[in-house]
């Protein structure tokens, strides 16, 4: 048994695609070097899927995470962009488990929060399931 991510994008028009996560990786590194065509001057949902896997079949979804990538005309990933809302995510997140301290004022910074927010999404059931589905093999979708 082993643990592997699965990362789709799903493009305004509905379309989902799967992503190599080594091409992700090459794409926030040196985003020019790595354009998206397909999804020049979109604003495109991620889904990250983790699933387990068993003599090399996924057999189920463990754990989901989605984001929004934004992607300019060019096809470029705003790489900084996105990094800026992971890091507001996990620093909403350790918030909540860590002190949060106060200003002076009774002012709470909730400058984090906003940043992570932007960069999230939910999916309705209907997609959800379309993900999973494609995630565990059941669904082919286009590769990019």
């Amino acid at each position: 048994m082993s643990l592997r991510c699965r990362t789709f994008l799903i493009a305004d028009d509905g379309t989902l695609y799967r992503l190599a996560n080594a091409k992700f990786d090459r794409m926030l590194r040196d985003p020019a070097s790595y354009p998206l065509p397909a999804l020049a001057g979109q604003r495109v949902r991620m889904a990250n899927i983790f699933v387990e896997v068993v003599d090399r079949v996924p057999v189920c979804v463990v754990r989901s995470t989605f984001a929004m990538l934004t992607i300019d005309d060019d096809g470029r990933i705003d790489s900084s962009k996105f990094t800026q809302q992971q890091f507001a995510l996990a620093e909403t997140a350790l918030a909540r488990v860590l002190t949060v301290s106060e200003s002076n004022d009774g002012v709470i910074d909730a400058t984090a929060r906003f940043v992570a927010q932007g960069g999230s999404w939910a999916p309705s059931h209907s997609l959800a399931r379309a993900i999973e589905d494609a995630a565990l093999g059941r669904l082919r979708c286009r590769c990019l």
